[in-house]
């Protein structure tokens, strides 16, 4: 039997821990989450890290222990939001995944979950998510609220504008600022800043990912970069590289100039020039007529947020 005949979905990734270990029952609401692509929640969660690790570095005075709780709220809140805000996608998106190769093995379209289901499993993600999210400091807590309204936007984004990515950005960044906050009680321009940062990331790669789908989407009305940038998406990509490194760097800057630990500087500016290094590095690779290959370069973006992640969380330990 082939893999969407399992109810397996086409793109997931082979041999997902939802494919083999899940309760049988329990794996169409997984997919509906994209678990069975654990991946791109750290697209998600990276930011959050980012946000946390610089406020740490720059305002060190902070508990420790409570830190350690960000992180972890962020990473469980990080996969729960994913997956709610993929169900929603995935409720509004639905005649949509039914008309396009990739896609039309989803759950919802694919008949394996009902539309109400699918409601009732998105309010349950969204309130253990808020659970979480009602532990963190009253200024988070509102930005974690104001959230929401752009993850209901982000799915009629694209039938409206050619640039869904950067309402998509808009949303996967949020934790930056967010985390931030958890930690200093209040947003600071490095947090806003990196956040801008992570909107160019989010361009970068996700039109690189809508690539996959450009010739479906032109045949029933879907916008994107992906089909607005063509022939030239490259010189766009290069754009989106150099505007992130740039912003990212003048987010540490902002973040560390002051503290005057050279050693701590250097190591955030670090991490942005191995997060260009990355991208350049994908662009390199890039083939926008092969899918399998936009496929692998937009997962391989987790490991260009964790570089960040990395070179931050080290120069808040120093």
């Amino acid at each position: 039997m082939s893999q969407t005949e399992q109810g397996q979905v086409a793109d997931a990734e082979r041999g997902n821990w939802v494919d083999r270990y899940a309760p049988p029952k329990a794996r169409p609401f997984l997919r509906l989450s994209r678990a069975d692509r654990p991946s791109p929640v750290l697209l998600l969660l990276t930011p959050c890290w980012w946000g946390l690790a610089l406020a740490i570095a720059a305002d060190p005075a902070g508990p420790r222990l409570f830190d350690a709780w960000i992180a972890l709220g962020c990473a469980i809140g990080a996969f729960l939001m994913r997956g709610a805000g993929c169900t929603w996608n995935d409720i509004t998106d639905r005649d949509f995944d039914a008309a396009v190769a990739r896609t039309k093995s989803r759950p919802i379209p694919s008949g394996q979950v009902t539309v109400t289901q699918a409601l009732i499993w998105l309010v349950l993600q969204s309130l253990i998510a808020f659970g979480i999210l009602l532990t963190f400091p009253p200024n988070a807590i509102l930005l974690g609220i104001l959230s929401l309204s752009l993850v209901a936007i982000y799915p009629f984004a694209k039938r409206v504008t050619w640039w869904p990515q950067v309402f998509l950005g808009l949303a996967f960044n949020w934790g930056a600022l967010l985390a931030w906050t958890a930690h200093t009680g209040s947003l600071g321009w490095p947090a806003v800043v990196l956040y801008l940062s992570g909107i160019a990331w989010t361009l970068f790669y996700d039109t690189i990912y809508a690539h996959q789908d450009k010739e479906d989407d032109a045949l029933i009305g879907v916008k994107s970069t992906a089909r607005l940038f063509g022939e030239n998406t490259k010189a766009w990509l290069r754009g989106f590289l150099a505007a992130s490194v740039l912003l990212m760097a003048l987010a540490v800057m902002l973040a560390l100039g002051p503290s005057g630990n050279l050693l701590v500087l250097v190591l955030g500016l670090a991490g942005a020039w191995g997060f260009g290094w990355h991208m350049a590095w994908q662009l390199g690779r890039l083939d926008i007529d092969d899918p399998d290959i936009c496929l692998h370069l937009f997962r391989s973006n987790r490991d260009a947020g964790l570089i960040v992640a990395l070179f931050f969380a080290i120069a808040a330990l120093l």
